[in-house]
């Protein structure tokens, strides 16, 4: 995740981190307040309407009672506003409207009585009964004054729990008139607690309901008790209405959400400004940081301000000089080693690898020509007779002769090597047939000279064989070779030229054959080379896929006779795709999960369609793209570079890998090495071959090994032998290697 990302995300969570408590500060505050001021205009409501009530609270039934209670609730400002009777009373008139068994005489009420389960009577004691008891009590000798037979009696029903809120209740008693007739009877009186009660509903409006369901208003029910004289009567409750909280509530949140949402807006925009500002330095610095990677060693001209990124900077510029004069040393010394790798000490003539190297490039090149193998005639007995320093001399003149015999014709170039001790070749090439007869004939000419100077007669002899499109490397040596020994027969210092090619088909049966090989896909692949760890010897990194090729007898077809016919006749890249293919299916039938490397031809990898159709097949198995290696040879590479960047970037997009086989520095020179984005390289055999009795060997594939540590490039061995070999490049750390 980039830093620019990463702050958003830090300042964003800050942000959110203080809005959350301020806006729930805010909210829990809020609502404390509109719970608090609904309680107490509540409350205050109750007390007025009690204050209000209590002077005509006598008569529960006053209709003025309701009138002023609905005028209070009709503001919208409660929920519900409710009178209930704290006292139950009724009156002897009240029972006797209520009995059906007494007439409209006068009736004295007598043993009034209801079932234990409804509750009790108790009479209420009148004004004047209380003040002659309240005499009584302050004056003993103070006579009561008889009652009034007319006064009416007034009786309190105190209900049981199950009556509590008021009901039917039944009452007995017996009433006597005037004329003392006496009248048992039973009366039903309705007790409701509830006097008064008006509701309203709830209306949020525009408030949803979420917004409800997530704050709860707690809003209790206030009262006051209204009180008759020293007894309370009836008690007023009075519930506000959360609506209008709930409304002042989602107002406020909304305010403060949409506040902070521009607030975010305008923090996020400064943000960005300052961090474009901010990261401007650390984009040069992972400008430079890629730069190094890819082995080009810039530096930050123009340091930034920040303290603290311009001496990450600075360090950075040092590290850039530092690795950049590190690669400059390591190359300096693998020139000078591969100078000495590839040429011999003694005559200063390439070797025998430099020859097959430059025989591959002639065959890339579809260039003729021919190959001469000479030898130094019976140079063990010429040793026995002279000394070291003469035998050196003796050397050195006759590669002399070979590296200065030439044609005048600038076009026909004719290159010495010597294989070892007394075996020497040469590659002339673009010569024909006439060409061959002049040079062996001027060299004849002059190492007749020499033989005259050093008194030996016979001096050497010279094997030639002509090279054609489809020939190999082991074949035309084998025919030089076969030349030379029929030179030796002819005389000294003679030479015999072969001229014919040994392949036994046409030109149109090589072509038919190649067709049909690849058209009908009659080839194996088979995987060799394995590549172990040299960590961990058990653990296989990587195998190479070879492609096995028979004809028509089932003979083996060499896979350089094959290739150069198939590029010929422009069938190689439809050959690399099915061989891409045969590799993919075995890595998911067979679900392999170490690399493996797949050879592709310098055509292919030039020709963008097949890079796009490589693409997309890889993009079609993308779990295993990681295990697909493309493999080019370092001569090939050579050919054109900047196309084979292009194809690693490719490559490299789509999750595969790219190694170089067959590295060598007189192909890759170290600097291009350092600007190609290579996952690996496979060192060219010669230089592991040996190593352990060779220090210039052993200091070439030290110096490699660094150098490829510093550029991120694994380095592998191919096909080390022996085991002293093997030894040492364990030493030198490499990442692998085939045996």
């Amino acid at each position: 995740m980039s830093l620019s990302k990463q702050l958003y995300i830090i300042i964003s969570i800050i942000f959110f981190m203080i809005f959350a408590g301020n806006f729930l500060i805010s909210i829990k505050n809020t609502k404390e307040y509109l719970v608090s001021e609904s309680i107490t205009k509540a409350q205050d409501t109750a007390t007025s309407l009690g204050m209000s009530l209590k002077n005509i609270i006598k008569d529960k039934t006053n209709p003025e009672i309701e009138t002023i209670i609905k005028s209070i609730a009709n503001s919208g400002f409660y929920k519900e506003i409710r009178l209930e009777n704290s006292l139950f009373t009724f009156s002897e008139s009240d029972l006797i409207i209520a009995s059906n068994d007494l007439d409209n005489s006068i009736w004295k009420i007598s043993n009034l009585k209801t079932p234990n389960e409804y509750g009790k009577i108790e009479k209420i004691t009148s004004d004047l009964e209380m003040n002659q008891e309240l005499l009584a009590l302050e004056n003993p000798d103070y006579h009561e004054e008889p009652v009034s037979e007319i006064d009416e009696s007034t009786y309190s029903f105190i209900p049981s729990e199950k009556y509590i809120n008021g009901g039917e209740i039944p009452f007995s008693f017996r009433a006597t008139n005037e004329k003392g007739l006496k009248v048992d009877s039973t009366v039903i009186l309705n007790i409701d607690k509830i006097l008064v009660q008006v509701k309203r509903d709830e209306k949020f409006d525009y408030v949803p309901s979420w917004f409800i369901n997530l704050i709860s208003l707690s809003l209790p029910e206030q009262y006051s008790e209204i009180n008759d004289g020293w007894q309370k009567t009836a008690v007023i409750y009075v519930s506000a209405n959360a609506g209008e909280a709930y409304a002042k509530l989602y107002n406020q949140v909304k305010t403060a959400t949409i506040y902070s949402f521009i607030a975010f807006l305008i923090s996020i925009a400064i943000l960005f400004v300052f961090v474009q500002y901010l990261l401007k330095p650390l984009k040069k610095l992972e400008k430079l940081a890629n730069n190094i990677a890819q082995g080009k060693f810039t530096q930050i001209e123009e340091l930034p301000f920040t303290t603290e990124i311009k001496a990450v900077s600075i360090a950075f510029n040092d590290m850039s000089l530092k690795i950049e004069n590190m690669i400059d040393k390591l190359n300096r010394n693998l020139s000078k080693i591969t100078k000495k790798l590839s040429k011999d000490e003694l005559t200063s003539l390439p070797l025998k690898q430099n020859f097959e190297t430059d025989m591959k490039d002639l065959f890339i090149n579809k260039l003729e020509g021919y190959v001469l193998i000479i030898r130094l005639f019976e140079l063990s007995s010429f040793a026995k007779s002279h000394t070291n320093k003469e035998i050196n001399e003796y050397i050195k003149a006759f590669a002399n002769i070979l590296k200065e015999t030439q044609l005048e014709d600038k076009n026909k170039e004719s290159k010495v090597y010597r294989f070892f001790g007394s075996e020497f070749a040469i590659i002339a090439k673009n010569f024909n047939d006439e060409d061959i007869v002049k040079f062996i004939k001027l060299l004849q000419n002059q190492i007749n000279k020499f033989s005259y100077a050093c008194n030996k007669k016979d001096i050497m002899h010279i094997g030639a064989s002509k090279i054609t499109p489809f020939c190999t490397i082991p074949e035309l040596l084998q025919s030089a070779t076969e030349s030379y020994e029929k030179a030796t027969l002819i005389g000294s210092n003679e030479a015999f030229i072969c001229k014919e090619s040994s392949q036994s088909r046409t030109m149109t049966q090589w072509k038919d054959l190649v067709f049909d090989i690849i058209d009908n896909s009659k080839f194996d692949v088979r995987y060799i080379g394995d590549c172990y760890s040299l960590c961990d010897s058990t653990k296989l990194l990587m195998q190479e896929a070879f492609t096995s090729i028979k004809d028509d007898e089932n003979k083996d077809i060499p896979i350089g006779t094959f290739v150069s016919i198939a590029e010929k006749y422009e069938k190689i890249i439809e050959f690399d795709q099915k061989v891409i293919t045969k590799v993919i299916n075995h890595i998911l039938i067979n679900n392999i999960k170490h690399e493996i490397s797949i050879n592709l031809s310098l055509e292919s990898i030039n020709n963008t369609a097949f890079i796009a159709w490589l693409e997309k097949t890889i993009l079609k198995h993308k779990d295993i793209s990681n295990q697909l290696v493309f493999s080019v040879t370092a001569y090939a590479v050579a050919k054109d570079i900047e196309k084979f960047k292009f194809f690693v970037d490719e490559i490299h997009k789509c999750g595969a890998k790219v190694i170089m086989k067959r590295f060598e520095t007189k192909f890759i020179a170290l600097d291009c090495l350092k600007n190609i984005n290579l996952d690996s390289i496979r060192l060219a055999r010669d230089y592991t071959n040996g190593i352990a009795t060779d220090l210039a060997k052993q200091s070439f594939v030290e110096s490699i090994q660094d150098l490829a540590n510093l550029l991120n490039i694994k380095v592998y061995a191919e096909n080390v032998k022996e085991d002293c070999d093997f030894e040492i490049i364990k030493e030198y750390n490499l990442d692998g290697s085939s045996r």
